[in-house]
């Protein structure tokens, strides 16, 4: 009996004594406690997140929506902050560890802090939307918005990182100093890096495109699918993503056809030689009066130039010069438009009674090279020869 006193003596001391000098008691209390937590996580954060869907669903806006799917993470991610603070303080470790855990609760609760201001860039950016417009119109607010979002959110993050390398003693100050140094020496190498940024403010200041515009550049064309701090994404239409960077586009010429205020219908339309001064004008006037009467097209001489003239004489055709511009840029549009134009042209050549003339050439033979070729004499069925006849008796070839 007196060894299981002394084994349970033993059993006893090593329980007080734990782990790190922390009682086992304690410690399992400090994993029950961080344990509540994580049970609490996930219903205290579900209760609260439902009272406040349904706070903000009955409101008509849509940002307050987006800001409460945005703060659930950080809502959820609290509760462990949390239970991982007070699961310390109920078994406090040695000085030391003591200190590594504290940095290591203060390092997450920046964390969690500088998330969800990230997290609520998004839905908060509506605020911008005013200032962005008053600067670069309707049509920039939402490249620039989102511009300026990521711009923010790469700021909060570095922000993030210092105040959290600051809880373990980094020298910020002296970091940003030999990053001032390095980068002196890193320019050199970084010139297209620099280049390209400001390439794109140069795209947001001078408005070349915006995305979802169509645009032509020397080697792509297509639309626009993201401006970014280096590189502009381009959709092509053979649905391939191009990449192209900033500098490129900013010192190069850019064809936005998504800022055509009309769109441009110009033919050749070549008539036969054989067509009459009358049936020219037929086909002339028809065109003149269906461009101008159709609502389909621009005509305000003040806006566009519409020509629709007899224009020259080409090499095998009569040529009328039809150039004018519809009311819409879209390209489905468009081609319907160009379409029906098309069929009413046919129609107005063939109601005039000519035609549409096609390349030919023709040649013109005044004397054969070997003088005037022999005729060959007629045969009849039986194998001779035919006597040639007229009204008044057979022929008589004379030498």
């Amino acid at each position: 009996m007196n060894e299981l006193g002394q084994f349970w003596t033993q059993v006893r001391d090593v329980w007080d004594q734990g782990a790190f000098g922390v009682e086992a008691d304690r410690i399992i209390i400090a994993i029950a406690v961080f344990m509540a937590f994580v049970v609490l996580r996930g219903l205290v954060s579900g209760f609260l997140l439902s009272m406040l869907e349904r706070l903000v669903g009955r409101s008509s806006n849509r940002f307050d929506d987006e800001l409460v799917v945005a703060l659930s993470g950080p809502i959820r991610f609290v509760f462990l902050v949390i239970g991982l603070f007070l699961a310390s303080r109920v078994a406090p470790l040695p000085d030391e560890i003591d200190a590594a855990m504290a940095k290591v609760v203060r390092s997450l609760i920046a964390f969690t802090i500088f998330w969800t201001f990230y997290r609520c860039v998004g839905p908060l950016s509506f605020v911008l939307d005013r200032a962005i417009t008053s600067v670069g119109g309707e049509g920039m607010a939402s490249t620039l918005k989102n511009f300026a979002v990521r711009l923010i959110r790469v700021i909060i993050t570095v922000l993030g990182a210092a105040a959290i390398l600051q809880e373990w003693d980094f020298n910020i100050g002296a970091v940003l100093g030999g990053l001032g140094l390095i980068g002196m020496a890193v320019a050199f190498g970084a010139q297209n890096l620099i280049s390209n940024l400001f390439g794109g403010v140069a795209i947001f200041v001078d408005k070349i495109f915006v995305e979802g515009e169509w645009i032509k550049t020397n080697d792509v064309e297509g639309t626009v699918e993201t401006v970014g701090f280096r590189t502009t994404k381009i959709r092509r239409f053979d649905k391939a993503l191009v990449t192209v960077p900033n500098s490129d586009l900013a010192d190069n010429a850019v064809t936005n056809f998504s800022r055509m205020t009309n769109r441009r219908i110009y033919w050749m339309v070549g008539l036969e030689y054989r067509t009459t001064n009358d049936q020219l004008k037929q086909v002339v006037d028809g065109l003149n009066d269906y461009i101008r009467s159709n609502d389909d097209f621009e005509t305000d001489p003040a806006r566009v130039s519409t020509l629709i003239h007899a224009d020259s004489f080409n090499s095998s055709s009569i040529d009328i010069m039809l150039y004018c511009f519809t009311t819409t840029t879209k390209w489905g549009e468009w081609m319907q438009v160009k379409e029906e134009l098309l069929y009413h042209l046919k129609t107005l050549v063939e109601d005039a009674g000519t035609g549409f003339a096609f390349p030919s050439s023709s040649i013109y033979v005044e004397t054969m090279p070997f003088g005037t070729p022999e005729s060959v004499p007629a045969r009849n069925e039986d194998g001779s020869q035919r006597v040639p006849t007229s009204d008044k008796g057979p022929v008589v070839e004379k030498e």
